[in-house]
């Protein structure tokens, strides 16, 4: 077995990323080094080879022939380095290493803000990078190790761990409004109301699903606002400006306090959980089993 220097292995990661991220300045961001630390470090390692392994323009790189098939084969030794050096955590008192996580804000809020502080005192030697993000994106090709999101969206080829009970989604509305503009009563009385829509991660607007089972249904509500964050919906909702449609375990200060109501109960959906997802390949992260039981001892025990 041929063996390799430090700055080799380091160049050979440069050389992956650069492959994976499509971009010497996302590279860069990602390693957190230069972009012409990383240039430099490609010409040593296609000096070293012999073989030229990008395209570069001053708009693009991608990887010439050699390149992809090396990148490949790169990508799996790589993969099992981690996995290996992950599988270390059994012999530590405590996980170590870094772990990157993207998360939409919903996740943020309800999963991660309530266990964050007790996860970085019991696990110091974690390094978590946390960004909250509400678009869908491939984790892989933008660097993260695991994400959260809602089980119906994880791509197929992920391993998925629920990480709460089903999550129900309820229409809420200020007593204010609803005394200006009537209760619903079933869900097409909504199509009369002013809605407070929300806009999602691919920049389409949801249409709101009430009713389980046989009498479910999906409405295109109309509406004068809409926002990309359940946060804005709620304020606007707590403002008098509409309905909103939220998930129940936001709202439940608003609704114990009287600043919001439920309407529609009886049509109240059980939605999906959210859940921790990451590449099948990647069985051993650091800390990403502690944090999994932190939050699921912190929100399985409780009601949807």
């Amino acid at each position: 077995m041929p063996a390799f220097t430090r700055g080799e292995l380091a160049d050979l990661n440069v050389f992956v990323t650069i492959c994976r991220r499509q971009s010497f300045r996302e590279a860069a961001t990602e390693l957190g080094v230069t972009t012409s630390a990383l240039s430099h470090a490609m010409r040593n390692l296609e000096a070293r080879l012999g073989v030229k392994l990008l395209n570069r323009t001053s708009r693009s790189v991608s990887p010439t022939a050699a390149g992809s098939a090396l990148a490949k084969e790169l990508e799996q030794g790589l993969e099992q380095i981690a996995s290996a050096i992950g599988a270390l955590d059994r012999y530590r008192a405590s996980p170590a290493g870094r772990l990157r996580l993207n998360v939409p804000r919903d996740a943020a809020r309800l999963l991660l803000d309530p266990i964050l502080p007790r996860f970085v005192s019991s696990y110091p030697d974690i390094e978590l990078d946390v960004t909250v993000d509400d678009r869908m994106l491939d984790i892989v090709a933008e660097g993260f190790d695991a994400g959260m999101r809602y089980g119906d969206t994880v791509p197929g080829d992920m391993i998925a761990t629920p990480l709460t009970p089903a999550l129900k989604w309820i229409v809420v509305g200020s007593p204010a409004y609803i005394a200006r503009h009537g209760r619903p009563k079933v869900p097409q009385d909504l199509m009369s109301h002013n809605c407070i829509r929300m806009r999602l991660g691919d920049n389409t607007l949801y249409k709101w699903e009430l009713g389980n089972g046989s009498t479910a249904v999906e409405l295109d509500v109309p509406g004068a606002l809409s926002i990309n964050e359940s946060d804005g919906v709620i304020a606007a909702a707590v403002g008098g400006l509409g309905l909103g449609y939220v998930l129940e375990r936001n709202v439940a200060a608003e609704l114990a306090n009287g600043t919001l109501e439920a309407v529609l109960t009886e049509w109240a959906v059980d939605g999906p959980p959210l859940s921790m997802y990451y590449p099948s390949r990647r069985q051993t992260l650091p800390g990403l089993r502690h944090l999994i039981d932190m939050i699921r001892a912190e929100h399985m025990g409780r009601a949807a």
